[in-house]
């Protein structure tokens, strides 16, 4: 039995390269791309860490200058209660009583509370 033998002049070429289009962009340019990209939203997390902290720092400047107004009128509270109490003590007493030594105005340490009623 004969063998079989390839025609005469051979096969035709086998393609076996893959014809892709071009890359519309190159590895360069995407990197380059991506780099700018980055840089921008850097930038904008930078500026906005930058506008949180000037309004950190105006924030406490506010609660700074708001400190006397709001003392002054605790102040005014204590002396409301601290007059109360006395007028409550001289009813029920007749007279008011000096629990300290001296004159001086002392600042109550604590609060009396109601008690708890179910």
């Amino acid at each position: 039995m004969p063998q079989d033998m390839p025609p005469k002049g051979g096969y035709t070429a086998v393609q076996y390269k893959r014809n892709l289009p071009a890359s519309p962009f190159r590895p360069r340019t995407l990197l380059l791309g991506a780099g700018l990209i980055m840089t921008y939203g850097w930038y904008k997390l930078i500026l906005g860490i930058r506008e949180q902290n000037e309004y950190a720092r105006e924030k406490m400047w506010s609660r700074i200058h708001l400190i006397p107004a709001l003392q002054a009128e605790e102040d005014r509270d204590l002396v409301r209660r601290h007059l109360a109490d006395q007028a409550r003590e001289k009813e029920l007493l007749g007279e008011n009583i000096k629990v300290y030594n001296s004159d001086r105005y002392v600042r109550p340490t604590f609060a009396a509370t109601p008690t708890v009623t179910k």
